[in-house]
């Protein structure tokens, strides 16, 4: 026989049971439906919260019940609260339960993500009497939640941008800083000039910085070396007509045309010095007037230049006006040679697959041949080189010059039955080392520096391989 003073009630059981589950568990009264820009929702007493308040919100169940309102509504951050109420509403309208997820601000500056879930207890008129329901903390779920989410936006951020920035290809460290500046100048209006050797790529980084700066006018390039000094004025400013001879009606010039975008004028250092003097007033309060006019009128345009010169030794020569120089030369942008950015190869070979459209192979001898090129033409070059590889096969290798010769041939098409891959690879390095020392005459220093190794480790190569000897000893004694 069970002893009475240990027989608990019902309700104490339950109340046990409550109080040890994970979370708060509540009932609200129903007091009223209350309207709010065009929004219902009912306003709710608490009437029992279990002792899980403490754990959740830092608050005794006498606490919250003593308010005599719904304090949870009270402490639900701002951005989540009509939404909060409306699926509530909605689902209790409808006599189905309710799952809602929001966010509860907490003394102290605590946020923490619960998941509210319950329903209704409705009276005979099925009106809603009570909302019953479980507050769980659901903190660290969400904040993993939000965690994946960042990192496939940034995937999928990364993957739009595989190659670089814009039409810009190159993860290298030198253009990771180029993109860097790019950015920068995109947030501003400032003039920008742009250095760099024909064929880096000077209009695309113009043409990356005008699309990310979001300015609605249009693009408009202009090849300053290209227009004849005696209609450079005219194709500029505009004209109208009969200002000069053959001028039968009136025409924009580029300013005019760059109104609210972006003018981009490559190879400054063309420019002539008395254009130079109308240009800097236009660059300093965006008027202009066309030839032949009196009137003046307004181009609110961002200027971005490009240059293969030093325009510091132009000023200095008296080629370009100091004054003007300092009014382009604002914010510097440079782009290295594709010679000094070799590690950005293969990610160029994937860009011109992509925009070509083609899946052409490129074998290993080839490979080896173009990252031992110089690219004097730059990236412009390489897509040449590639189009014309496409085309004829390595019949386009001839355009490479030695570097395609020391490697052409140098890997065997097939390899022989029972060949592993250690020893072709050595087959390889051996044929590749010793073209390399035959083209510098066996002086090793050199050989080491074209093969980007350092000179201790092509002494130990060689002696590997079999390639020292009398013969590289007098060859390098000789040329010494």
């Amino acid at each position: 026989m069970e002893h009475p003073y240990f027989a608990p009630t019902v309700e104490e059981s339950y109340y046990r049971l409550l109080t040890h589950i994970p979370g708060m568990v509540y009932r609200c009264r129903a007091e009223k439906v209350v309207e709010k820009d065009g929004m219902q929702h009912f306003e709710y007493v608490l009437e029992f919260v279990s002792e899980g308040s403490q754990r959740l919100i830092g608050m005794a169940p006498s606490v919250l019940l003593g308010q005599n309102q719904n304090v949870i509504e009270r402490m639900t951050h701002p951005d989540d609260l009509v939404r909060m109420r409306q699926e509530i509403y909605d689902r209790v309208i409808a006599h189905e339960p309710y799952q809602v997820m929001y966010r509860l601000l907490l003394p102290g500056n605590v946020t923490k993500w619960v998941w509210d879930q319950g329903e209704g207890v409705y009276g005979p008129d099925d009106g809603l009497w009570y909302l019953e329901g479980l507050i769980m903390d659901v903190s660290e779920q969400k904040l993993m939640e939000l965690s994946l989410r960042e990192e496939n936006r940034q995937f999928r951020a990364s993957s739009a941008n595989l190659f670089g920035l814009g039409d810009l290809v190159g993860q290298s460290d030198s253009m990771r800083r180029v993109y860097e500046l790019i950015l920068k100048a995109a947030e501003t209006d400032t003039n920008v000039i742009i250095y760099g050797e024909t064929g880096s790529g000077k209009d695309v980084a113009a043409r990356t910085i005008h699309a990310m700066s979001g300015r609605k006018g249009p693009y408009i390039p202009v090849n300053c070396g290209a227009i004849p000094e005696s209609l450079i004025e005219s194709e500029f400013f505009g004209h109208t007509k009969g200002a000069f001879t053959g001028a039968t009606g009136s025409k924009e010039g580029y300013i005019a045309a760059a109104d609210g975008g972006t003018l981009f004028l490559d190879e400054i250092g063309e420019l002539p010095l008395h254009l130079q003097v109308k240009l800097l007033r236009t660059l300093e309060n965006k008027m202009y007037t066309p030839v032949g006019s009196h009137t003046p009128k307004i181009s609110s345009f961002r200027l971005v230049a490009a240059t293969n010169q030093d325009l510091r030794k132009m000023v200095k020569e008296k080629r370009m006006r100091a004054d003007f120089y300092y009014r382009v030369h604002v914010l510097a942008i440079t782009l290295p040679p594709l010679r000094e950015r070799l590690s950005d190869l293969p990610l160029l070979i994937a860009a011109w697959r992509d925009r070509r459209g083609m899946q052409v192979d490129i074998p290993l001898n080839v490979r080896l041949a173009m990252e031992r090129y110089q690219w004097p033409g730059n990236v412009r070059e390489l897509y040449n080189f590639l189009d014309r590889y496409a085309a004829f096969g390595e019949a386009a290798l001839d355009s490479l010059g030695e570097a395609a010769r020391l490697f052409t041939a140098a890997l065997p098409q097939e390899l022989e039955a029972g060949v592993t891959l250690e020893e072709a690879t050595l087959h390889l390095e051996e044929t590749i080392i010793r073209r390399t020392l035959e083209a510098c005459r066996w002086h090793r220093g050199e050989a080491a520096q074209r093969l980007g190794i350092n000179m201790r480790t092509l002494q130990r190569k060689m002696k590997r391989l079999g390639l020292g000897g009398r013969r590289a000893s007098r060859q390098e004694s000789s040329r010494a």
